[in-house]
């Protein structure tokens, strides 16, 4: 689960405040850049560093082996970018639906390598701009609801093909209340939402303490449905699923630069050409990288500890009896969750943003997981004395408004994307994955009611706008976000 998250929990005129802010100051540093002719010029001045990092997770340590790099020029019906959990997804159902085409999967690294292998390992339903608020269309939210739980039994039903446990469970997960206001603002969603059929439930400040282990937190909001996974063994099934299904997968092939065209032609780093008619741009927060979704999304630096397994006595001693993960409702949340082993990792906190998009571990990390080992012996000061084994970070994008994308574009409307998860991603990728391709295949109208489809983000200023707009955004956040009791 990505930091950035909606505090869904606030009441909606708060909500709102909060939302026409972060629009004030982006759109309005948009509109100074555009005024002097910076704005435009930007990208041509700045261009950004392309470069990926190797995730260092916790989760990574039980990758699949790498596939070779590609080497040498070939021809495909449809080239995806990225091999994370968006690009490996819409390969299988490219795959599935049309075992006729030929599809290839570059990744510039290892799969998973990204945001689909670091993550915080939560299960989320709905999206991040419905989670925990119902819209004017409560039908609309009750089929995004529907359509993110069946796909959690998808996920499933993928992953028994290939016999890979991906440790997913599915017995709740909460979101705390860490204000009385927040609490009051979650009990009355979880007494409306049954209502039109999404089966939620409000928890008091006890029934928390006694699930979670701690006091800290005024009530909760519980979703049955919800729940965990272990991120990179679920890049494992979407690969295997892929693979099995036809798509060629070719590692360690950074695409640096991309013809459009009724087909396209991709240049690897290597210097070997692929040739597609349809592109799939699943690269996250990299996108940007190779000149799309720029004005759309920016990298947002998010960090993850974990610590070694917790001895069966200590863990029954800070009495996290329901081991059900949570996060709590600031904008700058953290997140935590305990694995099948009994190690537990928090995400989240206080998130950074590099000048010009820019996606390399940051110097200053050290403070970051400094920050996140605080906060965990704040929640459970009986860990006094235990340190993190594993701490890792890196990019994940973020939108404006915080809504999740998905759709098609280019002059020859043969290019298809997926972005601004927010969060909600371990889920979301999936279904647009499937949606991909869907719209590769024609088959747009049958996705015509979701209102992410073939949608963009709102404007994100370029350089220097970009960097003041969203530091005053996460100022903004910090001074505004509920403390610490």
């Amino acid at each position: 689960m990505s930091s950035i998250h909606l505090a869904k929990f606030l009441e909606d005129n708060a909500v709102h405040r909060r939302k026409l802010l972060k629009n004030a100051v982006i759109a309005g540093a948009g509109t100074a850049a555009a005024s002097v002719g910076v704005n435009f010029l930007a990208p041509s001045v700045l261009p950004e560093e392309m470069v990926f990092e190797t995730n260092r997770s916790y989760w990574a340590k039980t990758s699949a082996p790498v596939n070779p790099s590609l080497n040498s020029d070939i021809e495909a019906d449809v080239a995806v970018i990225g091999g994370g959990f968006t690009g490996l997804s819409a390969a299988y159902f490219l795959c599935k639906n049309s075992p006729g085409k030929r599809v290839v999967l570059l990744e510039a690294k290892a799969c998973g390598n990204g945001a689909s292998g670091r993550n915080g390992a939560m299960v989320l339903t709905q999206t991040a701009d419905r989670y925990m608020q119902l819209s004017d269309d409560p039908a609309l939210d009750k089929k995004i609801y529907d359509l993110t739980v069946a796909n959690i039994d998808a996920m499933r039903a993928i992953a028994s093909t290939g016999g890979i446990d991906c440790e997913l469970e599915t017995k709740g997960a909460l979101q705390v209340c860490n204000t009385p206001e927040n609490a009051a603002a979650a009990k009355s969603y979880a007494e409306r939402a049954p209502a039109i059929g999404i089966p939620v439930e409000f928890w008091n400040k006890d029934q928390t303490a006694a699930a979670l282990g701690t006091s800290d937190y005024q009530g909760a909001y519980f979703d049955p449905r919800a729940g965990q996974i272990h991120p990179m063994k679920w890049v494992q099934a979407l690969k295997f699923a892929a693979a099995s299904a036809g798509a060629e997968i070719y590692e360690g092939t950074p695409v640096i630069r991309i013809a459009e065209g009724p087909a396209h032609r991709l240049e690897t780093s290597s210097g070997h050409t692929v040739k597609a008619k349809s592109l799939v741009l699943a690269t996250n927060a990299f996108s940007s990288k190779l000149g799309y979704l720029r004005r759309a999304v920016s990298p947002i630096h998010d960090y993850v500890g974990i610590t070694p397994p917790i001895p069966d006595l200590l863990l029954a001693e800070i009495g996290w009896k329901s081991r059900l993960p949570f996060n709590d409702c600031r904008r700058e949340t953290y997140y935590l969750g305990i694995t099948p082993d009994n190690r537990i990792h928090i995400g989240g906190g206080p998130v950074k943003y590099s000048f010009n998009n820019g996606v390399r571990d940051r110097k200053d990390q050290q403070r970051a997981y400094d920050m996140l080992l605080r906060e965990l012996m704040r929640i459970y000061p009986k860990l006094a004395g235990v340190n993190f084994e594993t701490t890792w970070g890196g990019v994940v994008d973020m939108s404006v408004d915080e809504s999740p994308a998905v759709g098609q574009m280019g002059k020859h409307h043969n290019i298809f994307y997926a972005i601004g998860f927010s969060g909600h991603g371990v889920n979301l990728t999936s279904i647009f994955g499937r949606i991909i391709a869907d719209l590769e295949a024609g088959g747009a109208e049958q996705w015509s009611w979701l209102p992410y489809l073939n949608r963009m983000p709102p404007y994100i200023a370029n350089e220097p706008f970009r960097w003041l707009g969203i530091q005053a955004s996460l100022r903004y956040y910090r001074l505004t976000d509920p403390k610490n009791p």
